[in-house]
């Protein structure tokens, strides 16, 4: 066996202290790449219009897709193998960064013949390739990203993704103020980037991280280590990647850049889904082996779902416009308020589709979860093309076709989710849950539309109130659910407290033999 492919025992010492650190930093980093990301969203679509923004989100659509083939697995194989084998990090980093490079080069030339194909201009294909060109730097930072993430240093993750973004923001805005157009704003894209890998570097070698040379065998490694789980991430993919090539041969430019105006504060609203049910994983996948214990996991998440999903639904339907105003302002990006109302329906679909298919990849079914998202995307797909152009030609606005056949293609999602795990772990709670949460959902869309207006500082919270007493009276939220909420504030506050007394005779304790033991990692000396 090669060394490479050697695998260490685990480590016999806990790192359950670990995880609320690693959980903060992971947030932390998480809500500080999203503000930047709004800030900077909002910024190019003021400056650009709605017809140049409609082409970046086409760019980036496209970049993002090729970038999914780049990465080939990489964010989920990395992650896995250096914190099994830590003393190969070095070598998974050096061939990891080949791998990119190599793809990388190869994507670009392929995504402008890929548009040509399909009948864009020379511009659009130029633009293309310089956007998947322009994304290196920023796809070679993560590599190390991904290893700090193996070896418990989240915290180190975080400064890379908030310093790229922030230092993207810093040099793109006085480009466009001096008059760049979307070359400007690509290779903007690029400085960013190369600041997060400077500084992914700087700390990888911190911490005793460096980059060896690429091995054949470890490239192998990534190849056909991280097919299986590219595979899942190019279907999860093809469907943002094809909504967007369809609105764009069917409608105006301004459209697309309404549409992607309202699917960037779409994926703002995705995240509190993503960060539970990723947060579930470990739980789903521990007892996917018993189905009373699987369906008691899935109950309970399901439940704060249901919830979490209606209330963004509501709150999306009666403040969609606030939303698109505070971001985008209101001179060229209103439609993009009938986009966001026109999904707000399928956002509670979408929470649970999200938890269900992490269950189904727990239970072993990802080959089945695969397919399904296929079929989806081709029923997606085909509704988009009739939809399209009937609500460009009736509403002048062809973007809500396409979110009204993504949220259908949600329900088919649903679906065969539960005829996977219906006799597994879906009991008739879940629906009645479901069932509760819309009736709350009614019930406060039907009284803010008969209260008078009022500003949105106070209509925002009175909102969530309102929603929170209909959960109440329709038992979706029962008392011991606040109960346990209070409870679980009350232990993270102990936990804090025992965290900041720990700091104060921490400093004593590493002026010993510890100061020693930090100044090597991994039994490397770092100084």
């Amino acid at each position: 066996m090669s060394d490479i492919s050697r695998r260490t025992p685990a480590s016999t010492g806990s790192r359950a202290h670990n995880l609320p650190r690693n959980a903060f930093f992971l947030l932390a980093g998480q809500v500080g790449t999203t503000t930047l990301s709004v800030i900077l969203t909002a910024i190019l679509a003021r400056r650009l219009g709605e017809v140049r923004f409609g082409v970046y989100y086409l760019l980036m659509a496209v970049s993002t897709f090729a970038y999914v083939f780049v990465d080939w697995g990489q964010s989920a194989y990395l992650i896995r193998e250096s914190a099994r084998r830590r003393e190969d990090s070095g070598s998974l980093l050096g061939g990891a960064l080949a791998f990119r490079a190599t793809a990388a080069f190869l994507a670009a030339l392929a995504t402008a013949a890929l548009l040509k194909v399909i009948g864009y201009d020379s511009r659009t294909e130029f633009l293309a390739l310089l956007a998947v060109v322009c994304g290196l730097s920023l796809a070679l930072s993560q590599p190390y990203s991904y290893i700090f993430r193996a070896q418990d240093r989240m915290d180190l993750d975080a400064i890379v993704t908030t310093v790229g973004k922030a230092l993207t923001l810093a040099v793109t805005v006085p480009a466009l103020l001096l008059g760049g157009g979307l070359p400007s704003v690509l290779l903007m894209q690029a400085v960013g980037g190369a600041g997060s890998l400077l500084i992914a570097v700087f700390l990888a070698r911190k911490i005793c991280l460096k980059a060896r040379r690429p091995e054949l065998r470890v490239l192998q490694q990534l190849a056909s280590g991280g097919a299986p789980i590219a595979v899942f991430f190019v279907v999860s993919a093809v469907q943002p990647f094809t909504d967007t090539i369809v609105l764009s041969k069917l409608v105006p430019p301004e459209v697309v850049g309404w549409y992607g105006a309202a699917r960037n504060i779409m994926g703002v609203l995705f995240a509190p889904a993503l960060i539970l049910a990723a947060a579930s994983f470990s739980e789903l996948s521990r007892v996917s082996g018993s189905t009373p214990d699987l369906r008691r996991t899935l109950r309970a998440m399901l439940k704060v779902l249901t919830g979490l999903g209606a209330l963004a639904a509501v709150g999306t339907f009666l403040f969609a416009d606030v939303a698109v105003g505070l971001v985008y302002g209101r001179d060229h990006f209103d439609p993009a308020t009938a986009v966001l109302r026109a999904f707000a329906p399928a956002l509670p679909l979408f929470f649970l589709d999200i938890l269900l298919g992490y269950a189904i990849i727990a239970a072993g079914k990802a080959k089945e979860l695969a397919i399904v998202k296929l079929v989806s995307v081709a029923v997606g797909t085909s509704l988009a093309i009739l939809l399209i152009p009937v609500c460009q030609a009736r509403l002048g606005n062809g973007a809500i076709g396409s979110v009204l056949a993504f949220g259908s293609s949600e329900v088919l999602m649903l679906t065969a989710f539960l005829c996977l795990l219906l006799r597994r772990a879906v009991d008739r709670g879940a629906l009645l849950d479901f069932l509760r949460a819309a009736a709350a959902a009614g019930g406060t869309v039907a009284i803010f539309r008969a209260l008078p207006s009022m500003t949105p500082w106070l209509a925002v919270p009175a909102c969530v109130a309102v929603f929170l007493a209909l959960a109440l009276a329709t038992g979706l939220v029962l008392r011991t659910d606040l109960n346990n909420v209070a409870d679980l504030v009350r232990r993270k506050l102990e936990r804090m407290r025992i965290g900041a007394n720990w700091q104060d005779w921490a400093p004593k304790y590493r002026s010993g033999a510890s100061l020693k033991r930090n100044r090597t990692y991994n039994g490397i000396n770092c100084r």
